[in-house]
């Protein structure tokens, strides 16, 4: 039982790491402009949201986006990360 729990709490981990790297990729994004076609940051990002939105999608739908001005903020986001964090802290 602890062999799959830690494989559970390391699977947890890297999902993790991949919204973080979202989260940065987005960022960069906003920051230094959209990146071109075919480009490594393209190309990652890409791969980065094939994995997370899967799991993202779901929580938006349920809980949309939040204005503040011309801000948005995800609340997906926060509450999937959270989550994890709770999930992890469990096991």
């Amino acid at each position: 039982m602890g062999l799959i729990l830690g494989i559970l709490s390391l699977a947890l981990l890297v999902f993790q790491l991949l919204l973080i790297a979202r989260a940065v990729l987005d960022w960069s994004a906003v920051l230094a402009g959209p990146s071109t076609t075919g480009s490594v940051r393209a190309r990652l990002t890409a791969a980065v949201w094939r994995v997370t939105e899967p799991v993202l999608a779901p929580v938006r739908r349920a809980l949309p986006p939040v204005r503040l001005g011309g801000v948005s903020l995800d609340l997906a986001f926060i509450v999937v990360f959270v989550g994890i964090l709770v999930i992890r802290a469990i096991i």
